[in-house]
């Protein structure tokens, strides 16, 4: 028998709900379970041929061997266009860095900052990951419920409440996962205010889904929106989300240049440096056309409409429509108290993303999980045909109960 105990920062933390959910989705399906899962945030499409292409040519010219800790030439400087092309930020070399995705930045920065239960504030509904991400690495989540009546956005109120001497780091999504929400310009420049009140305070901005834009208005972000903030953001972005490349494992950031040689250090003693051919396709994808991305947020915003107009009209449900990303995050406080087909009371919004699997066959994630009840999310990162199908299926679950 194994004698091997985890270390406390291990015991600390959970799986993430999300993989978990996934995990579930693909035993059930194995075991020959007819499942349509909604739980992964991942697009559907192939990443774009040019990009694959871009590839190919770099293992052909040899670009195999390690790279510098903070990404290629290229690539930095492909970043470096991209937030400048985008979102008129101006970054220099040293303020960049890039790894193995925006997951392991996010983790990174707080792992060269965080320490002796510094405090991190989070918006609920949140990602899954970041309050175990701020735990792990001996921090304090500071949980700010941002209700549905706030749009789920965190508002100027809220966050000075939230501030104290020990706050070191506030965390801002958007669009949201899971909410798919996003701040105006308006709303940025407030938050803002009450951030230049708190020089202590620095921004972790994660931005991943900021391509997966909807609104006719342009997307911004904070340093854009307040630009005196910018030595106390770091703009986190990557490449999975808005050009299909979840499996290349390239993410980046854009920031103070202390915070970025510090992430840069333990990066040179965790993994080195990314796949060097990752970063040549990743390079690539921020350099080249971009018409993979306009066409791919038509898609998206097709199955959103659709996805919100059948959820709005089932009874006891009700849904937010997003600005960005490829989530729904519905009410489902219509159904709490219910009963289900075989006597069981829905209690919660687990309990419902349970009978949800169990009853018809449709793989969600329960809103606990982000931190705000009662919701469930979905994906609709996937194809139409599936998204009827899982539409059809809640609809005939949700008419069920009594």
């Amino acid at each position: 028998m194994s004698t091997f105990v985890p270390a406390s920062r291990v015991s600390r933390i959970k799986i993430s709900p999300s993989t978990a959910a996934a995990a579930r989705a693909r035993e059930l399906k194995a075991a020959g379970r007819d499942i349509v899962d909604l739980t992964v945030g991942e697009p559907d499409f192939d990443t774009p041929d040019n990009v694959k292409a871009a590839a190919h040519a770099a293992i052909d010219r040899g670009e195999t061997k390690y790279t510098p800790v903070n990404g290629t030439p290229a690539l930095r400087k492909a970043i470096i266009g991209d937030f400048q092309r985008r979102l008129g930020l101006g970054y220099a070399d040293n303020e960049i860095c890039v790894g193995g995705g925006a997951k392991q930045i996010l983790f990174l920065a707080l792992m060269a900052s965080v320490e002796n239960d510094a405090e991190v504030i989070i918006p609920a509904p949140y990602w899954v990951s970041y309050p175990d991400m701020v735990i792990a690495n001996e921090g304090r989540p500071v949980i700010v419920e941002c209700p549905q009546e706030a749009g789920f956005k965190l508002t100027p109120q809220s966050l000075e409440a939230a501030i104290r001497p020990k706050t070191m780091w506030l965390i801002l999504n958007a669009p949201s996962n899971p909410t798919g929400v996003a701040y105006s310009r308006s709303e940025l420049e407030a938050l803002g205010e009450v951030l230049l009140r708190h020089p202590h305070v620095l921004v972790l901005s994660d931005d991943i889904y900021d391509q997966v834009w909807f609104k006719d208005e342009p997307m911004t972000t904070l340093v854009a929106a307040v630009p005196a903030l910018k030595e106390r953001v770091l703009l986190t972005n990557g490449v999975s989300k808005s050009y299909a490349m979840t499996g290349w494992r390239i993410g980046y950031a854009a920031g103070p240049a202390p915070l970025v040689a510090a992430i840069n250090k333990l990066q040179s003693q965790m993994s080195s440096c990314p796949s060097s051919v990752s970063q040549a396709a990743a390079a690539y994808a921020l350099a080249s056309d971009q018409n993979f991305i306009s066409e791919s947020v038509q898609v998206y915003k097709e199955r959103r409409d659709y996805a919100c107009a059948r959820l709005n009209a089932i009874s006891g449900l009700s849904c937010v429509i997003p600005d960005g990303a490829f989530y729904l995050y519905p009410n489902c406080g219509g159904v709490i108290g219910k009963t289900t087909p075989d006597g069981k009371t829905i209690e919660t919004d687990l309990d419902f993303v349970l009978y949800l699997l169990d009853g018809v066959g449709v793989a969600a994630l329960q809103g606990a999980a982000y931190g705000l009840s009662p919701y469930f999310r979905l994906s609709f990162a996937t194809s139409m045909e599936v998204i009827r199908e899982a539409c059809d299926r809640i609809e005939r679950a949700v008419k069920a109960l009594r």
